[in-house]
């Protein structure tokens, strides 16, 4: 038998970090069994799904590297088909037209609560003959559930779960408007789709028993359930927005790599020994539902920044440079210089060292892309005095002869100069530094000006000396 996974986000809203978790275990599963990975996009709540999530869920999707097969599945159009379903429950007796109108729904749960007793349908229409229907009301379909017995879930996270059915009412499953209910038509859509196995939140496991009655009811073999605990904040609760960024969009625009984040969610709630970096290949390689844990994982940013530099560091220089690049023509725009290309290449090796994300990166990378003359901060600025900028000048003049324009041969040049002129060396950098970054904070400056070139630095360095005080 072919594993047959999906991922079914609704439409709402991001693609939160727990929804991209997961697609990821989904996904993983689908390419560790050599199976099919699908994706449908559960539309059918028409006031809160948008187009704009649409996009995305898949963009994030595609960005994280989670290919599916097969087209995208929009539950919203097969809408017919879930209502043929239902009345086909109906027509073989296994569900039924419930006629009660909301005042009477809501008269039978202030009763219920009142006697202290569970709220739920009590089945008044449930063996009524046809004949008692009022005229002129459309009636909801509801399934005619089993009232005595277990439903139980061989859950292959959770382990066996079970209840009782007495607990479980007739759900809705086509309202009077001939809309079906989402728990019907998530039962259609998997069977259709030929859904061998859900993995999904726990939060869905209490919907999964009624689930398996529609599927006893329309005597269809159901998939196996995987329930997966939540992701929780560093505090133990549930993750939220108050915990920071939980769309995966944000994480993307903070400059976190694709790779860096799917291994930091495999590792949120699943475990391969003690093994933290773990590749895409080794991951479905590797990937079991039998090492998902059954406690809530907690999400925790300084382990995804420290994934994430260690995937800075083994990503390829020219890959980083395109990545930065789109960053720095955000910020720069037209004031970039034409040969930022090139020396984000040439510089990349250092810069990825010393930084965790792209965006910092970009940060680090933004005194190659500045056209001249270049914006100088205050502190910066402050130490380019009179006396500073003589300095500059007579190393201006030690720098523009150097044979090799290399940073070990420059900083040569520098001791060298400071040396001779009883100076330390940090009186002769700091100046540098502020003509050649428009900052005090930089890549080791020696660095900054191999990249930049010999003719930039000089450009550089007589700005920097032309300024006004």
């Amino acid at each position: 038998m072919t594993v047959v996974t999906r991922f079914a986000p609704s439409p709402t809203g991001y693609l939160h970090i727990g929804g991209a978790r997961t697609a990821l275990f989904n996904w993983l599963h689908a390419r560790h069994h050599g199976g099919t990975f699908r994706l449908r996009i559960e539309d059918t709540d028409r006031q809160r799904s948008t187009d704009d999530a649409i996009r995305a869920i898949l963009d994030g999707l595609k960005w994280l590297g989670l290919d599916w097969d097969d087209e995208v599945v929009y539950q919203f159009s097969r809408a017919p088909r879930h209502a043929e379903v239902a009345k086909q429950m109906l027509a073989r007796g296994r569900a039924y037209h419930c006629y009660c109108s909301t005042d009477e729904l809501q008269a039978m749960r202030e009763a219920q609560k009142a006697a202290g007793q569970p709220i739920r349908y009590d089945g008044r229409w449930r063996d009524r003959p046809a004949s008692d229907a009022p005229s002129g009301i459309p009636p909801v379909i509801r399934l005619k559930a089993p009232q005595s017995g277990e439903t139980t879930v061989e859950d292959d996270v959770q382990g066996r779960v079970t209840v009782q059915n007495a607990q479980l009412d007739d759900l809705v499953l086509l309202r009077a408007d001939g809309t079906p209910t989402y728990l019907l038509a998530v039962v259609v859509d998997d069977h259709d789709m030929g859904v061998t196995q859900v993995i999904r939140g726990d939060d869905h496991l209490t919907n999964t028993f009624r689930q398996l009655q529609i599927y006893h009811a329309m005597d269809w073999a159901p998939p196996r359930f995987a329930h997966i605990p939540l992701i929780h904040g560093p505090d133990g609760a549930k993750l939220s927005k108050r915990h920071g960024a939980v769309g995966l969009e944000a994480y993307r625009d903070m400059g976190y790599l694709p790779e860096a984040m799917r291994n930091y969610l495999l590792r949120l709630g699943w475990a391969h020994g003690d093994d933290e970096i773990i590749s895409t290949a080794q991951a479905i390689e590797w990937f079991g539902l039998e090492a998902v844990g059954r406690s809530p994982a907690r999400f925790d940013a300084a382990k995804l920044d420290h994934l994430n530099g260690h995937y800075l560091r083994e990503a390829s220089d020219e890959r980083l440079a395109s990545l930065v690049l789109d960053y720095l023509r955000a910020t720069l725009g037209d004031a970039m210089a034409p040969a930022t290309p090139d020396r984000l290449k040439a510089g990349m090796a250092g810069l990825k060292a010393r930084t965790k994300t792209l965006k910092e990166l970009a940060v680090q990378a933004a005194p190659y892309a500045r056209l001249r003359p270049i914006a100088i901060d205050p502190k910066a600025a402050s130490q380019l005095s009179a006396e500073a900028k003589a300095v500059l000048s007579r190393l201006g003049a030690a720098l523009r002869n150097i044979e090799s324009w290399t940073a070990p041969a420059i900083e040569a040049a520098a001791r060298s100069f400071a040396e001779a002129s009883g100076a330390k060396l940090g009186a002769v950098a700091q100046p540098l530094r502020a003509a050649l970054t428009g900052s005090t904070v930089s890549p080791p400056v020696f660095e900054v000006a191999a990249v930049l070139g010999r003719a930039e630095c000089m450009g550089r360095i007589e700005d920097a000396i032309a300024r006004a005080a």
